[in-house]
């Protein structure tokens, strides 16, 4: 994937591989020791149900959507469902 840098990231829409879109990008998390991105955490769209999607999720109700489940960031992030 080409370096892509974060501020073009923030706000953008998470779409997931089968069309769904899940929502918004909040926040990315990275471990501080190994400099390795962990998660995006997605702010849900108010119409996707919850029980709807398989990601783990914050006490805020965001989603934690693993990094290694991007494949692809253009007009949309899209992540493996």
């Amino acid at each position: 994937m080409s370096e892509i840098l974060a501020e073009n990231l923030s706000g953008k829409a998470v779409m997931g591989s089968d069309g769904t879109e899940l929502g918004l990008l909040y926040n990315i998390t990275m471990d501080l020791k190994s400099g390795q991105l962990r998660d995006l955490i997605v702010e849900p769209d108010d119409e996707l149900p919850a029980r709807a999607v398989d990601f783990d999720v914050d006490e805020g109700g965001r989603f934690l959507v693993p990094v290694s489940r991007v494949q692809a960031v253009k007009d949309y992030i899209v992540v493996k469902r």
